[in-house]
């Protein structure tokens, strides 16, 4: 079996690439040979690759920037995921998706489930909406996994930000009004190539939309506090730590406040579950 994994460079595809192997030949393409930013052009080397499986881990996610340059962001997160979409359906074979918590508004007492209506606050979270649209309206195999607050040993995230911050300052304020699940990429590659596994072996649940985050759930500040104990049990200097609202942290783009997303969907119709947040953060850091 031939897996396409489109975002080379990312901190998904990068966990991807490990996870994936022993269950086909894993095609790590970026930007130089598949352009998001180009939809149109991503025809061609899709026929040409001619996949079994196609993976969409590539995305604008920078948020604030986003806000600046929404033409790029619908290219990248709505447009070219409609035309892999497309493709994949031409080419007989599923589409695996990656979206987010920011389709929602971050208003509701609860976690959200796959059947609350979306309302995102910015760009990002539109330009992801809207890619959704595109694929469930293409049809075919498919599945949309929405995650949160993802972060990894590459790349730049928060996991990664804290780490080098709470040795080089005194003090370090975080924003502890925003809830949400710390989701570790590795957790998303694993549990993807669960959900390929069960779709191998003619075990596939209902194609849709799902939410795919570690267990549990915490603060930013909360998070830090967790990155800070791991930093003072190798004995390595540690910020003291402040919690402050968002109103103290202001952003170009509007977070929401709740980004806890049910994912007893995904464990129901597929069989497949995550780790709590904080156990995955110690796995990510060994």
């Amino acid at each position: 079996m031939r897996v396409l994994v489109c975002g080379h460079n990312g901190q998904v595809a990068q966990a991807l690439g490990h996870s994936l192997e022993g269950l086909g030949e894993v095609l790590l393409r970026g930007r130089d040979q598949l352009d998001m930013a180009d939809p149109e052009q991503l025809r061609q080397p899709l026929r040409d690759l001619a996949p079994d499986l196609i993976i969409n881990a590539a995305a604008h996610t920078a948020v604030d920037q986003a806000e600046s340059e929404p033409a790029l962001a619908f290219a990248i997160n709505a447009q070219a995921p409609r035309v892999l979409a497309e493709e994949a359906e031409r080419l007989g074979v599923p589409l695996i998706h990656y979206s987010t918590d920011y389709v929602f508004d971050g208003r509701k007492a609860a976690p959200y489930s796959e059947d609350d209506a979306p309302n995102p606050l910015g760009v990002y979270g539109n330009s992801k909406l809207a890619g959704e649209l595109a694929i469930t309206e293409v049809g075919g195999q498919h599945l949309i996994l929405r995650t949160s607050w993802v972060y990894s040993q590459s790349g730049r995230n928060f996991l990664l930000t804290m780490w080098r911050l709470l040795q080089e300052r005194p003090q370090l304020k975080v924003v502890s009004d925003q809830i949400g699940a710390p989701t570790w990429a590795g957790t998303i590659a694993a549990s993807t190539a669960a959900l390929v596994q069960r779709w191998q072996g003619g075990q596939a649940g209902q194609w849709g939309t799902y939410h795919l985050t570690a267990q549990g759930e915490t603060s930013w500040y909360g998070f830090a506090q967790a990155i800070g104990e791991q930093l003072r049990a190798r004995g390595l200097p540690c910020a003291e730590l402040l919690p402050i609202p968002s109103s103290e942290y202001p952003t170009p783009a509007q977070r929401p406040l709740n980004s806890r997303l049910d994912c007893t969907r995904l464990a129901r119709n597929w069989q497949v579950s995550q780790p709590h947040w904080q156990q995955a953060l110690i796995d990510c850091l060994k």
